[in-house]
């Protein structure tokens, strides 16, 4: 925090008076001069006040003028030139007058959400490509993520998805994380997406995206952990909640959406169990990804790349959590 020093107060007078007059001759003249020096004196010390650079000349005074003036003007030291309500350093200030953290049913709970790809990832082969380990086995590091026929990418929706999702949480008091805002150039992998789930020790993780299979096909579902152990990657203590993460989130979708489950998997409950994604292997908690619906499918992308829609599904995954929470 920069903190601007007020300007330094001025020297200490000298404890030292001025020369004193000599006495020692004993004569008449020595009487008179004694005479006269104490006025001679007394004219050369008003001097010295009015014209010297020490305490109570021009200079003092100047200096105690601007001081005060600075002082009236300027705001208190620390704060100079910050804005409203942000303290030098750019954090919110702490002050009474910045909003309270809204209270809620979600109050001291933690979700991270997981906008799916990044719309970085397509100038970023190589790198995307890597093999990181996943636990049962070696996967890319991440993917590219699919469009609509019109060029609307998935981690363009998957972004604005998460962003809402998080304004609507957060009024339910929650803290929320999400794993990156397209504030790098590609990635993260998804094991650093597992990990920053799990050091955020959240309470629930959700990883947002859309599919891209072949026209017909329709609907949302929801993905859940496979029991697996193996290498770095043990869901055996968050199957069983992300399933009930799971369920919340499909009915409440479904609910608020009017989107039915996937006609292409699932068997019509919109719940699959998937082994094979590193992001749910390597997760320490509750954890689910959602499909919020075909991106190839002009039915489904009408929706996907709808404003009110994306707002719609944003609201029920919201729900979804909340509920699973107990709120």
């Amino acid at each position: 925090m920069r903190y601007d020093d007020s300007p330094p107060p001025p020297e200490s007078a000298s404890a030292t008076d001025p020369d004193r007059p000599w006495y020692a001759r004993r004569s008449t003249l020595v009487v008179a001069a004694g005479t006269l020096a104490p006025v001679c004196l007394a004219g050369w010390l008003a001097t010295q006040v009015l014209t010297s650079p020490g305490p109570g000349g021009p200079a003092a005074r100047g200096s105690a003028a601007s001081a005060a003036s600075a002082s009236l003007a300027a705001p208190p030291s620390g704060f100079r030139d910050a804005k409203p309500g942000v303290t030098p350093s750019g954090s919110a200030s702490s002050s009474a007058a910045a909003p309270a953290a809204p209270k809620g049913p979600l109050s001291g709970r933690t979700v991270v959400i997981d906008p799916g790809h990044n719309s970085g990832n397509f100038k970023h082969g190589s790198e995307i490509d890597r093999q990181v380990d996943i636990g049962t086995g070696r996967k890319e590091c991440d993917t590219t993520g699919t469009t609509t026929n019109s060029g609307y990418m998935e981690a363009e929706f998957t972004l604005d998805v998460s962003r809402r999702l998080r304004t609507a949480l957060e009024a339910q008091g929650a803290r929320v994380v999400l794993t990156h805002q397209a504030d790098r150039p590609w990635g993260p992998c998804i094991d650093e997406r597992a990990r920053i789930g799990n050091e955020a020790a959240a309470d629930a993780v959700v990883s947002v995206h859309a599919d891209g299979v072949s026209a017909g096909n329709r609907g949302f579902h929801v993905i859940l952990p496979a029991q697996v152990k193996g290498g770095a990657a043990d869901t055996s203590k968050i199957v069983g909640p992300s399933r009930e993460l799971g369920e919340r989130i499909a009915g409440n979708f479904a609910r608020t959406t009017g989107s039915a489950p996937a006609n292409y998997l699932g068997s019509g409950t919109g719940l699959v169990v998937r082994d094979d994604l590193g992001g749910l292997n390597l997760s320490t908690r509750p954890k689910v990804f959602i499909e919020c619906g075909n991106m190839r499918d002009a039915k489904d992308a009408a929706q996907l790349t709808s404003p009110e829609w994306r707002q719609k599904a944003a609201q029920g995954i919201a729900q979804g959590i909340v509920g699973f929470l107990g709120g």
